[in-house]
């Protein structure tokens, strides 16, 4: 297996304010079973924060990564001979994007807290995917490393 020439990796991970807010749905919980008494309520404090810091975990957990010629984007795994054109998207184009210039049957890596993006053609003629919309911190380095992976293949 041949590494590309520039490796990248991201991790998509949720903003800071969602652990407040998974705090705050932990003592919502403790308050909905307060009557029950003392210990159900310290049950429902842990378990719903728990709960919602699971789920805030697990939504920010993708990674977008650069490897052995292919890109890694979530689920998808795309070689980096089947990409075309890359666009940097600021975050005006990105939010376009996004919403009125978006195509149905495009692959979105979708994360509306990150404000940057990278839209990626999709060449191969056998994948009715026209492009790939990925949500990263980092477009142009992105960009920079499928362009040294692509060179490399």
């Amino acid at each position: 297996m041949q590494l590309s020439a520039l490796p990248y990796e991201e991790r998509l991970t949720a903003p800071r304010s969602w652990w407040l807010i998974s705090l705050l749905a932990g003592v919502s919980m403790a308050l909905i079973v307060l009557p029950l008494g003392v210990l159900p309520m310290l049950g429902g404090l842990a378990g719903g924060t728990a709960a919602a810091a699971a789920a805030a975990s697990a939504y920010g957990s993708v990674r977008i990564r650069v490897v052995g010629g292919l890109l890694i984007a979530g689920e998808a795994k795309i070689p980096v001979s089947a990409l075309g054109a890359m666009e940097v998207l600021d975050a005006e184009e990105a939010r376009a994007w996004r919403t009125h210039r978006a195509d149905p049957r495009c692959f979105m890596l979708l994360r509306a807290y990150v404000p940057g993006a990278l839209r990626v053609e999709i060449t191969d003629p056998e994948d009715p995917t026209p492009y790939a919309f990925l949500s990263t911190r980092e477009p142009e380095r992105l960009a920079e490393a499928l362009r040294a992976a692509k060179a490399a293949a």
